[in-house]
């Protein structure tokens, strides 16, 4: 069976498009929609598919960037929660960093590769600690978008979202079971080619490798 990953070139697309690899035959899409780490989730989603032996190609959709709403594409400082669990904290982190329509807009590109290459499946990384910010990786939203792919396709297309129950320490530990190399994925927001480390991104990045107990290779410059 074929399948679309939606790959970003963080750990998240990673691990789940790695769990799925034996089910398979993946081809993977990055979309470069104006986002300040476009370069670098392009290279590192290059290097990992090389990596894995899959299919890779990126797709140009920097008109969702430039409808802005997001500090991610239209600049701005890019905000640093000081504590991971304050809920309150991190939404209004997320409401900052929010990309209207970004999960709806990958996910029905990746259905549209599927269809058109006979696959069954597009792959997503979502999960259940970021569904706490972002209500489209959320398993509501997963389970409402398979029923519209019901009624939406021909063929039957579902998504697949292997980490939707998982925290980010469970998905470092999923990846480091599989041995997939951490080194080939990347979180920032800042999009330097070194991590930035106070990015909401890079410090669920570091507090998922500390939480598991799995050596972390990210340089992070704090």
């Amino acid at each position: 069976m074929r399948a679309i990953s939606i790959l970003s070139g963080g750990m998240d697309s990673a691990v789940a498009t790695a769990l799925l690899m034996e089910e398979y035959e993946i081809h993977a899409i990055t979309f470069n929609y104006g986002q300040r780490s476009a370069r670098m989730e392009i290279e590192y989603s290059r290097r990992l598919s090389e990596h894995l032996g899959i299919e890779h190609r990126t797709l140009d959709l920097q008109w969702l960037g430039g409808l802005g709403g997001s500090v991610l594409t239209a600049g701005g400082d890019i905000p640093s929660p000081s504590d991971l669990d304050d809920t309150l904290e991190c939404l209004e982190t997320a409401r900052k960093v929010w990309v209207p329509g970004r999960n709806l807009v990958f996910t029905s590109i990746g259905v549209s590769f599927a269809e058109a290459m006979k696959a069954s499946a597009v792959i997503v990384g979502w999960d259940r600690e970021e569904a706490e910010t972002f209500p489209d990786n959320s398993e509501e939203f997963l389970d409402a978008f398979n029923r519209l792919l019901e009624v939406g396709t021909l063929d039957g297309v579902r998504v697949e979202a292997p980490l939707i129950g998982m925290t980010k320490r469970e998905i470092v530990e999923a990846g480091s079971d599989l041995g997939l190399p951490f080194e080939l994925t990347y979180s920032c927001y800042a999009g330097g080619r070194v991590h930035c480390g106070v990015c909401e991104s890079c410090m669920r990045r570091k507090r998922a490798f500390e939480l598991a107990g799995v050596e972390d290779p990210t340089e992070y410059l704090e």
